[in-house]
């Protein structure tokens, strides 16, 4: 299955725009992915804001008080979708 068969909104993060706000739907990865990324924080449901977007290089995410750099590779394995006003 791939990431935009998940959900018809939802992309992986490394496509997200630079001050675009979404959420954490998916990881597409097996433990060691899920767990360091629940170390950072970044848990399914979580929201994020994408701070800085180098194209494929790294990508810069603020979450609460924090930000949290990720790899080009870590970030598509991330699947978001966008937050509404609304939620």
């Amino acid at each position: 299955m791939s990431i935009h068969e998940i959900n018809g909104e939802s992309f992986p993060l490394s496509l997200a725009a630079e001050g675009e706000r979404v959420r954490i739907s998916a990881v597409n990865g097996g433990r060691g992915v899920f767990g360091k990324l629940t170390e950072m924080g970044l848990l399914i449901g979580s929201e994020v804001t994408v701070i800085h977007r180098n194209g494929g290089g790294p990508i810069v995410v603020a979450r609460k008080d924090g930000r949290i750099a990720l790899g080009a590779g870590m970030a598509h394995r991330i699947v978001v979708s966008p937050v509404t006003e609304n939620g």
